[in-house]
């Protein structure tokens, strides 16, 4: 949960600098207050029979038990030693009350989500599941509350807490309930949704620049370039008719013609065309609804172009004669990290006690979100696929337009408690499409007030709301114990239906042999908005109901395969499949990560059989395709006689286009690069759009380029801040290569031999409280790790991704962790993490893992009971309470 709170310790930071002494003091006698125990014996109510914890050396929890609920149970116990501020903090973040616990701050992020509702749906999910899930999901809940009971006063649970009662004295923990667990995967669905940002970036951008430029901005998917996860001859979708909103109703059939009646009823200059009307974005309208969401911190994943790598070979193809499983979710940096290793175990597997299974859980969430079981393994990337959608809402006091007719919109108050402060009540206001968010931030209240429409001024007043899929109670929670203990494709296939939000490609593997792939999801059916745009490509007119959901798409028309002929697969969140029914999305990947994966992997099976040594390295590759196409335009423009400026060009002629953090000439490259690109997108981009719609760099913007690298006079070149001068391709690139080497020469050397890609691409791993410039630097050195020099970078298989059009180099997001599973032996798999398997600062685990993955190395990652105890540290009972 990196850079979470950045508005939120402001009032702080005065308070903390006051006792900065005393914090620092208390800080040297209370650290190790908090720390879990992890030998003997502990009494833990509920429990049926002993539950075993053994630790490893970098102390990953193994759990065994004899029932289920006593599996959990001790899951929960676990979970709360080893992270529970963490986990704190997510809850009163999902459930809208974070100014409870940091005061003020919060304020505008508890607006946003109590608007959105995310408690009040998780609330509604838990009396969907099945009793079994529910049972599970009570005996997690136990657990934690059982450690919070022995562990009464905040500094016994986590040091932040001995800080944060500066600012809100008299601090009690809650006890933990199911709500707060299914709230949490709401966050998740939330970061990981689709387009909504270039959604609104269109609606804004629709009147400043041409429908020409436009369309350039967003190119279309290089199915010719870049392979889709599947082929045609691997799937073809179901056809079915029309649904009416069942939980998988709908259709995903061809959309409708563009209706009628798209115009408001008060538009000065006359009614436009269907055609026209989405193109009218009410720029104010649309910019404070994003800068409404904008103050939603990021939990799991921050900025765009955000992904994840996974692939899975059959055994043809490997050392063992069994399949090979790799995946790397890249997420959001930050300390600690998002997941938490473990390894659930009921010491019989039977039908009452059906778990053994091994891998990254999220601490709050009962159950492995990623690893693999006695017989299965599973991989999980983003999806991505299109499930919000805004809609500009003609509002009359209480009531809004549908169509002839006018609704009541639905209201209800809300109080927001704040730390050391007065009570706050907002108004909130929904539609049948969703809550209108144009409300929840006090500088927007005169949003959608006469907002331009195709730069013609209207009368009316329109407020934005947002449709999202995650605003749909599901049973995501329920999938997830069912894929825990899955033992073949079909059974994974019926979990994987339950799989709501967020959307996730998902890879499969088994002992048997079997790979798969599948997609699951709640995935909106749309009408078409326009008749030459693609369904959700705009915002919608909220008065047309023909443009509402149509249901949701039917999972036996989700793609799907199993064991395709030539025993690959990768999903690297390039698109699914050329076919576009069912409709998923326009904003894929554009693939340069995926194809390197799939090119990577058919060289290695030429060269021989696959080993899990083979995928490690892989997933630290750090080519750039796209360097194949830019170097040689950079090569060929005319610098001059200047050996200033064409030195360090020269660097380019033995550069194998990779990225590694040092490595003399390589590194020195690579950052050379890298800033050239920067300055090519603010020069070809960035002079033309606002300052947060600025091109950060990710697949598309390469793409974007490389297709203009083919239109030397395209109008993109022009630099729009040099009045009276038209640039063309050539020239745009030479001054990029001229600014990179200026940006060079002052932030490292003037010699490019000192440059290194490192010096400027590092990670940052901060806390998301407490690690903000905000607070005061002894603070933040407690809990904050790093910078580190860091290898890869956007769009590269080793994603340690960064955004171009920040002005810095710094890491924005990363491999979360990294994982090959072995199905030939499950005890020869590897795993590693970004931080360490603590939350709590000064631990040994808190940052032990952070190094290797680094570095790309991994850790033996043991499954059976004989290989966990052969790298026992530490052994926990706990024990049945009298």
């Amino acid at each position: 949960m990196p850079r979470l709170l950045r508005r939120v310790l402001v009032p702080l930071a005065a308070v903390l600098a006051v006792v900065l002494v005393a914090a620092t003091v208390l800080a040297v006698g209370l650290v190790r207050r908090s720390f879990p125990v992890t030998e003997g014996e502990l009494p833990l109510a509920g429990l049926g029979a002993e539950v075993e914890v053994v630790r490893d050396e970098l102390g990953v929890a193994h759990i065994y038990a004899d029932t289920a609920e006593d599996l959990f149970r001790g899951q929960g116990y676990v979970a709360a030693q080893d992270r529970f501020f963490e986990m704190d903090l997510r809850r009163h973040t999902t459930a809208g009350r974070l100014a409870e616990l940091v005061g003020e701050g919060g304020l505008e992020t508890d607006r946003v989500i109590r608007t959105m509702g995310w408690r009040r749906v998780a609330e509604q999910e838990l009396a969907l599941l099945d009793p079994t899930a529910r049972r599970y999901l009570q005996a997690y809940s136990a657990g934690v509350n059982a450690y919070l009971a022995a562990n009464p006063s905040p500094s016994q649970v986590s040091l932040e807490y001995v800080v944060l009662a500066q600012s809100a004295p008299g601090y009690q923990i809650e006890p933990w309930d199911e709500v707060d667990s299914l709230a949490w995967l709401k966050a998740m669905a939330w970061d990981l949704r689709g387009n909504y940002r270039d959604e609104l970036a269109r609606a804004r951008l629709a009147g400043e620049v041409s429908l020409a430029q436009l369309g350039s901005l967003y190119p279309d998917y290089p199915y010719d370039m870049h392979a889709p996860i599947l082929s045609n001859d691997e799937w073809r979708p179901a056809q079915s008719s029309a649904g009416s909103g069942e939980s998988r109703g709908g259709s995903a059939a061809d959309p409708a013609p563009a209706p009628d009646s798209d115009a408001p009823r008060s538009v000065e200059g006359g009614a436009r065309g269907p055609s026209e009307q989405h193109l009218a974005a009410g720029e104010s309208a649309y910019t404070s609804a994003l800068a409404a969401l904008d103050v939603i911190p990021s939990m799991v994943a921050e900025g765009d172009g955000v992904g994840s790598n996974s692939w899975v070979v059959s055994g043809e193809h490997t050392e063992s004669g069994l399949p090979l499983l790799a995946n790397d979710p890249h997420l959001a940096v930050g300390q600690p990290g998002l997941w938490l290793q473990a390894g659930l175990h009921c010491r019989e597997v039977t039908e009452e006690c059906p778990f053994d299974v091994s891998g990254f859980t999220l601490a709050g969430v009962p159950g492995v979100i990623v690893g693999h079981n006695q017989e299965i393994a599973w991989g999980i990337t983003n999806l991505d696929p299109d499930v919000t959608d805004f809609y500009l809402e003609d509002i009359e006091g209480e009531r809004y337009r549908v169509d002839d007719e006018y609704r009541r919109l639905d209201t209800r108050v809300e109080t927001l408690e704040v730390a050391g402060g007065d009570p706050v009540e907002i108004l909130v206001r929904e539609t049948h499409h969703g809550p209108i968010l144009s409300d929840v931030v006090d500088t927007v209240t005169q949003a959608g007030v006469n907002p331009p429409l195709q730069g013609v001024e209207t009368s009316g007043r329109y407020d934005v709301s947002m449709a999202w899929t995650g605003l749909e109670p599901g049973r995501t929670a329920e999938s997830i114990f069912e894929i825990n203990k899955a033992t073949d494709f079909e059974e994974f296939r019926a979990a994987a239906e339950l799989f709501a939000v967020p959307s996730q490609n998902l890879v499969y593997a088994d002992r048997q042999g079997n790979i798969g792939y599948q997609a699951p999801g709640l995935i909106p059916v749309r009408e078409s908005s326009t008749n030459s745009a693609p369904p959700g490509y705009w915002p919608s007119p909220g008065w047309n109901s023909a443009y509402d959901w149509k249901g949701w798409v039917p999972f036996e028309q989700l793609p799907w395969t199993l064991n395709p002929d030539d025993g690959v697969i990768v999903a690297a969140n390039q698109a699914v499949a050329r076919s576009s029914t069912p409709f998923l999305t326009t904003e894929w990947d554009k693939g340069y990560r995926s194809q390197r994966i799939a090119d990577l992997l058919a060289t290695e099976i030429a060269r021989g059989p696959l080993t899990a040594s083979t995928m490690q390295a892989i997933q630290t590759d750090t080519y750039n395709s796209f360097a194949d196409t830019l170097v040689p335009y950079l090569m060929s423009v005319n610098l001059g006689n200047e050996p200033f400026y064409s030195e360090p060009r020269r660097l380019l002629d033995d550069w194998n286009r990779t990225a590694p953090a040092g490595d003399g000439e390589q590194g020195a490259a690579a950052i050379y690069f890298y800033a050239v690109w920067a300055h090519l997108l603010e020069l070809t981009v960035d002079d033309e759009l606002p300052l947060d719609l600025h091109a950060n760099g990710n697949s598309r913007w390469m793409l974007m380029v490389e297709n203009l690298l083919e239109r030397p006079e395209d109008p993109w070149w022009d630099d729009n801040r040099t009045p009276g001068v038209v640039e063309t391709r050539d020239e745009v690139l030479r001054q990029a290569m001229i600014d990179a080497r200026l940006e060079l020469t002052r932030d490292i050397s003037k010699n490019p031999a000192d440059w290194q890609w490192g010096r400027l691409h590092e990670v940052h791993l901060d806390h998301p409280v407490l690690g903000e410039e905000s607070v005061p630097g002894v603070v933040q050195s407690f809990f904050n790790r790093g910078p580190y020099a860091a290898p890869g970078g956007s769009a590269l298989v080793d994603a340690f991704s960064w955004d171009a059009g920040q002005g810095s180099f710094e890491v924005t997001a990363g491999p979360s962790m990294r994982m090959v599973v072995d199905l030939g032996d499950l005890d020869a798999s590897t795993w590693v993490n970004q931080t360490g398997n603590s939350g709590h600062a000064f631990h040994p685990h808190y940052d032990d893992q952070t190094e290797a993955w680094l570095a790309g190395l991994a850790y033996p990652w043991s499954f059976t009971r004989e290989a966990v105890e052969a790298r026992e540290q530490h052994r926990l009972v706990l024990t049945p309470e009298d």
